[in-house]
């Protein structure tokens, strides 16, 4: 019975988790397609905009803060990019190795087999790799944008730069969850108990910084 309960414990506690961290992020989505202003998303797409409209009024001369700002953001996701490439990496290195044995301890409650240890480093290798994706991503509609801002004698409509500023920032928003899924799935080397918590903690710490309770200041136009 105990060793039952040891081999099925990643068949239990390890979907719940995810179910839990996946239900939560579709939850979001809901909230934030229905009621963005109670969303730091909505919150933060509110202001960016008003941020691109308030640089168009402004000569393309004096536009350098707004290009530095695109730029540091663009070096924020390469580096977060270049980051996760990384992990990637060495996460793939140690998979084809024989050192991938190291977490299967009798310490470890749950599914020591050697193919669970595989699927937690091929899952935990995804979440990087999409991590990686949307950083890219990110640089590119950043690098777009900072094109369309610094253009000269610029008669190209308000909306294209907005939908570029907010489509990188929803590609930087879907990098750092994708590393919070890869948190995650990085405690379940150590077993589905300390995953199955993280899930919890995580969602609880989430519920409290993706609600916003502050209105939503209208700018003059």
């Amino acid at each position: 019975m105990e060793q039952w309960r040891k081999e099925y414990l990643d068949l239990i506690l390890v979907p719940c988790g995810l179910l839990l961290m996946f239900g939560y992020h579709l939850a979001l989505v809901y909230r934030y397609l229905k009621c963005p202003e109670k969303t730091i998303i909505g919150y933060e797409n509110h202001n960016k905009r008003a941020w691109v409209r308030k640089m168009f009024q402004i000569e393309i001369k004096d536009r350098g803060p707004a290009i530095s700002v695109l730029s540091s953001n663009m070096s924020a996701a390469t580096a977060l990019a270049s980051i996760s490439l990384i992990l990637s990496s060495l996460i793939g290195a140690w998979i084809g190795s024989s050192t991938v044995n190291l977490f299967t301890s009798r310490y470890i409650y749950g599914n020591r087999s050697p193919s669970m240890v595989y699927t937690k480093y091929i899952s935990l290798l995804s979440c990087f790799l999409v991590a990686f994706g949307c950083f890219v991503q990110t640089a590119r509609y950043f690098v777009h944008a900072n094109f369309l801002i610094s253009m000269p004698n610029n008669d190209i409509p308000i909306e294209c730069v907005e939908r570029e500023v907010i489509r990188g920032s929803n590609f930087w928003l879907m990098g750092l969850r994708s590393i919070y899924f890869a948190t995650n799935l990085l405690l379940w080397i150590f077993g589905p108990i300390p995953m199955f918590a993280c899930s919890v903690a995580m969602v609880g710490v989430l519920l409290v910084l993706d609600v916003n309770t502050t209105p939503l200041h209208h700018y003059k136009q």
